[in-house]
């Protein structure tokens, strides 16, 4: 497996222990009985559960970039050094994003996802070069 690949996948088992996270504390703020119902009346989620939900759906929207960053790389034979050091560099940032958004790191959390966004776009970059 290419290291974009690797880094992909690896993006995709994080976003699921983020859901995770956010699950576990969304239900405890909003009791079982309503998780469990069609949740018609939607409720407001606050404090550590309003922004574990807001870094998971954060990283769903870095992951489609990220993802098609990396199929474009990879289908057209673009995978170079510069990619894969991108690739990572964008799995380190998701990484230290959840905890930094959990816990408003601030300036910190804005930072870290600029690094994530920018490793994006030169992978795409590079692919078209």
């Amino acid at each position: 497996m290419t290291p974009e690949l690797t880094a992909l996948t690896l993006a995709a088992l994080l976003q699921v222990i983020q859901f995770g996270i956010y699950s576990i504390s969304a239900q405890k703020q909003v009791g079982t009985k309503y998780a469990a119902s069609p949740r018609d009346e939607p409720r407001q989620l606050t404090g550590f559960a309003g922004r574990a939900q807001r870094a998971m759906n954060n990283h769903f929207e870095g992951l489609i970039l990220f993802s098609i960053a990396v199929f474009v790389v990879t289908y057209a034979d673009q995978a170079s050094g510069v990619t894969a050091a991108c690739a990572m560099l964008y799995l380190i940032a998701r990484i230290l994003y959840f905890p930094a958004y959990l816990f408003g790191w601030t300036p910190w959390r804005s930072a870290i996802w600029a690094v994530g966004f920018l490793a994006t776009t030169i992978m795409l970059l590079a692919a078209l070069l």
